[in-house]
């Protein structure tokens, strides 16, 4: 780390924004409570996807307020764009993303810097750690968090330290950037995945650092929670397009159930039997989930609500999976109805 007598290093922050009117406020005040390093300042750059409920001009009231706030026009709309839009305006030799329905320790990005110092990692980030509002919201955070529901990603432990395929956000220096690229503007979702796959396909070091540390707010309604998974998943068969393969191979299995599902309610004239064992399995195997997602919250009053919870996470992600490669199928390109950001 430079000395303060050094010149100070600058780190630059990027974030996209869409209608966050109710969000703003506090991710801002998140972002500049950000306690850095000796030597080191930084610029919060916030890209505004042409925002219609009073975000954009209470973000150019903010940034008249304080000169470390910068906003950024994002005419694309979606998080790829404004990300690259962020990118291009950056005069960081660390560029770090932070997300607008997220929290900060005071000293994330001190230990973004520290990570990438101690690591010589090419992105680094910490666990993605979920706390939802309301009893709904509370489930989905616990279902969120549980390994038995999304397939053991260490993303979701936050006691890990090491390497990983994909981490939360990320924080990168700017050579990055020029050697891999940025974000892929042809994916409305999952372009942080495929950022990270392409930097590991070319040699690159990913790492978690339980150091790292934010909260997440997830949706808060079962509809909310089930659109975003479609869209996150009809958007996976475009990035295995792209690379001729997926981030992981968990990214497969929700597909892979509702196929199975499709699959024996076909075979209902024949026999009844294949599609009550796969009830049974998914039942008993939702139970327990929903038993260790309650008991890892330490709320087991979430119980009645998790099962529903970790449906629509598998049954959004794997029927957006299924209709991504349908329209692959019939060379079609994205669907306009997976074209915008759900929230």
């Amino acid at each position: 780390m430079p000395r303060p007598t050094e010149t100070p290093q600058l780190i630059s922050v990027i974030v996209p924004c869409r209608n966050e009117r109710g969000h703003i406020d506090a991710f801002c005040d998140s972002a500049l409570a950000q306690q850095l390093p000796p030597g080191w300042r930084m610029e919060v750059l916030i890209a505004d996807g042409e925002s219609d409920d009073g975000t954009r001009e209470h973000l150019l009231q903010r940034c008249a307020h304080d000169a470390r706030l910068v906003l950024v026009d994002n005419p694309g709309r979606i998080v790829s764009t404004g990300l690259n839009a962020c990118i291009a305006r950056a005069q960081g030799q660390v560029i770090a993303r932070m997300d607008v329905h997220s929290q900060f320790a005071p000293d994330y990005l001190a230990q973004c810097l520290e990570a990438l110092e101690r690591t010589g990692a090419d992105n680094v980030g910490g666990p993605w750690v979920a706390q939802g509002a309301g009893p709904t919201g509370a489930a989905i955070a616990a279902a969120f968090q549980c390994r038995w529901v999304v397939g053991g990603a260490r993303s979701r432990d936050t006691d890990y330290e090491g390497e990983v395929d994909t981490v939360y956000l990320g924080c990168w220096r700017r050579s990055v950037f020029e050697r891999f690229g940025g974000f892929d503007e042809a994916l409305v979702r999952n372009q942080d995945d495929e950022h990270n796959l392409r930097l590991r396909l070319g040699g690159a070091r990913i790492w978690q650092s339980r150091h790292i540390r934010s909260v997440y707010t997830p949706r808060d309604s079962l509809a909310h929670l089930f659109a975003q998974q479609r869209q996150y998943g009809y958007w996976r068969p475009f990035v295995m397009r792209k690379h001729g393969q997926p981030g992981s191979l968990r990214q497969l299995v929700p597909a892979v159930f509702v196929a199975a599902a499709g699959a024996c309610t076909l075979a209902l004239p024949w026999s009844a039997a294949p599609l009550a064992a796969l009830a049974l399995a998914y039942g008993s195997y939702v139970l327990l989930a929903s038993c260790a997602a309650a008991r890892a919250a330490g709320r087991w009053s979430l119980l009645p609500r998790l099962p529903a919870a970790i449906a629509a996470f598998h049954a959004g992600y794997g029927l957006g999976t299924w209709r991504g490669l349908w329209d692959l199928a019939r060379a079609r390109g994205p669907s306009s109805h997976f074209a915008r950001i759900t929230r």
